[in-house]
């Protein structure tokens, strides 16, 4: 069968013996956001005919107004991986706690936990921008057997077994890692079915997008700002162009096509960064990192720090290789 013709469960089976626990559960997980991600894309794709855009009248527990898709995404992903039982334990960024997973037989024997951003720039729904699902999955370290605790989530991102993202744009696709290199799988909405699409994603070593809130400006750190200087400046293959979505998802599955950074750093509004470290952070940086690019909070590796809450914030510096360690260069000099 030509690469390009596989769907996402076949790729899933022949790729089955390359994971480190090959026993099945990992690729019933991914099997259940394919799922939920087809559910949540029907919902997205009809935003605009049902009640379902506009701000569901609560916050969640960032303090965020919750968006009516954000509510209904984050539904749909926890009774999908409930039903199945495949997980032990759910993290989701629109909960305050982690859930813990029984089987029907009460046990709780699942060797994985999930956690997940349901419906990342769910602020640009009303709009009709792209939005996303962003997914980071580890084996628990408590005994299976028991149930879980914070322990098992609160893991460094160089103990995930598996990260992706769902995009819902002109076309859905599912973009995945599970530690053997990257690969994009475009929904064909006809027969409801994911085919490989984007075999071994790569980010280009260099790039020329950088993508920031420019807006926050008078805010960055000094490091910040003197690295946008410098994408500005007209020098060798400078001025870089600005682009910035505000959806996650959107600029970095742009940047890793096309070459680009994407910076969310402190600011004197947001003091440790905005971007979640568990929900957004650790899984993007794996997929980076799994397609030749680097992530890092603008001093060190993403995936090496330790997380001590559910809901940690850091700042977020992701990309293209050397555009990475250059904006590092520029953090470092102050």
């Amino acid at each position: 069968m030509e690469e390009r013709n596989k769907t996402l469960g076949e790729f899933i089976i022949e790729n089955q013996k390359a994971f480190q626990y090959s026993s099945g559960e990992l690729s019933r997980i991914i099997n259940s956001i394919r799922l939920a991600a087809k559910v949540v894309n029907y919902k997205v794709n009809k935003a605009g005919l049902v009640d379902i855009i506009g701000a569901a009248g609560e916050q969640n527990v960032q303090g965020e107004d919750q968006q009516k898709l954000d509510v209904y995404a984050n539904e749909v992903f926890i009774q999908t991986l409930i039903n199945r039982e495949i997980v032990c334990g759910i993290a989701s960024e629109e909960n305050d706690d982690f859930i813990t997973v029984q089987g029907s037989d009460n046990s709780h024997n699942n060797k994985y936990v999930i956690l997940m951003d349901p419906l990342d720039g769910s602020s640009n729904i009303d709009v009709n921008v792209s939005v996303g699902t962003i997914f980071s999955v580890f084996r628990r370290i408590t005994p299976i057997g028991t149930p879980v605790t914070s322990e098992d989530f609160l893991q460094p991102g160089i103990n995930q077994v598996a990260a992706g993202y769902v995009i819902y744009g002109t076309s859905t696709m599912l973009v995945y890692t599970t530690g053997h290199g990257v690969n994009g799988f475009t929904l064909n909405p006809a027969i409801g079915t994911f085919y490989l699409s984007h075999p071994n994603m790569k980010f280009p070593q260099n790039g020329n997008i950088y993508s920031v809130n420019e807006g926050n400006y008078v805010h960055f750190p000094q490091g910040v700002k003197n690295y946008i200087k410098y994408c500005q400046r007209e020098e060798e293959d400078r001025p870089y162009t600005s682009r910035y979505i505000g959806s996650l998802v959107a600029d970095f599955h742009r940047n890793m096509i096309k070459g680009g950074i994407y910076l969310y750093p402190t600011s004197s509004k947001a003091p440790k960064g905005k971007l979640r470290l568990l929900y957004e952070c650790n899984p993007m940086a794996f997929i980076a990192e799994q397609a030749g690019g680097k992530a890092t909070d603008g001093f060190g590796r993403i995936m090496e720090i330790q997380p001590t809450e559910l809901h940690q914030r850091v700042p977020f510096f992701c990309g293209s290789y050397n555009m990475v360690e250059k904006a590092e260069e520029f953090m470092a000099a102050e």
